[in-house]
């Protein structure tokens, strides 16, 4: 009887997930964004998943666990599109409105209003009270300017930007520019608005550029 109930268990144990863990996560993510982490309970994820809160816990653990996991989802994610934006193959202009654009398109890809940056918009108001998010908001961030500025130092070795062009500054504006349109998304900011204030941002970085220590307007 032991053994037919070890042999039962191991069955279970070896079936195949009825659920793909990415796609789950992914919305899960998608709850979180449309009503930041408060607003989500864990019968919205489970709506939103099509699991049951014992599978929830199983595969991701607690609410907490799991909006982590969708933030650091959805940071990987934008990693790997910015390394494709940010990828030297074209002038830093383009790359940067590529980067601009990119994220316009993601902000305003849902049915309803525009929702803007998932970060932005909802790990600001919990990285006062939880730790961990803090850490996984600011980390991100942190990666971001890096990004940035390991693109423009590239530009300058190439004679894109000044020598003495201030890169660290000048990424510093590039990420300010991206977190000011997701905001400016999510309340309301017409995209084509947006996109200009985006050709401005690039107009002035790249207005620094060899021989011109005064930035361009022009985009």
């Amino acid at each position: 009887m032991v053994q037919k109930r070890q042999d039962a268990e191991r069955k279970r144990r070896g079936r195949p997930r009825a659920y793909d863990p990415e796609t789950a996560l992914h919305r899960a993510m998608e709850a979180f964004w449309s009503a930041g982490y408060s607003g989500t309970s864990l019968d919205d994820i489970a709506s939103a998943t099509g699991m049951n809160r014992p599978s929830l816990y199983a595969a991701f653990g607690d609410k907490h666990d799991l909006y982590v996991k969708a933030l650091a989802h959805y940071w990987s994610q934008g990693f790997e599109a910015m390394r494709e934006a940010l990828a030297g193959k074209r002038p830093l202009r383009e790359e940067l409105m590529s980067v601009y654009d990119g994220s316009l398109s993601l902000y305003f890809s849902g049915e309803g209003p525009a929702r803007g940056c998932f970060a932005i918009g909802t790990a600001t108001t919990e990285a006062v009270l939880h730790p961990e998010i803090r850490a996984a908001f600011s980390g991100g961030l942190r990666i971001l300017d890096k990004a940035f500025e390991d693109r423009m130092r590239a530009a300058q070795v190439a004679g894109e930007l000044s020598p003495d062009a201030d890169i660290e500054t000048l990424a510093m504006v590039a990420s300010s520019t991206l977190h000011t349109i997701a905001i400016r998304a999510r309340m309301g900011t017409a995209r084509a608005e947006l996109r200009r204030l985006a050709r401005k941002a690039v107009g002035l970085i790249c207005g620094f550029s060899l021989g011109r220590t005064s930035p361009s307007s022009t985009a």
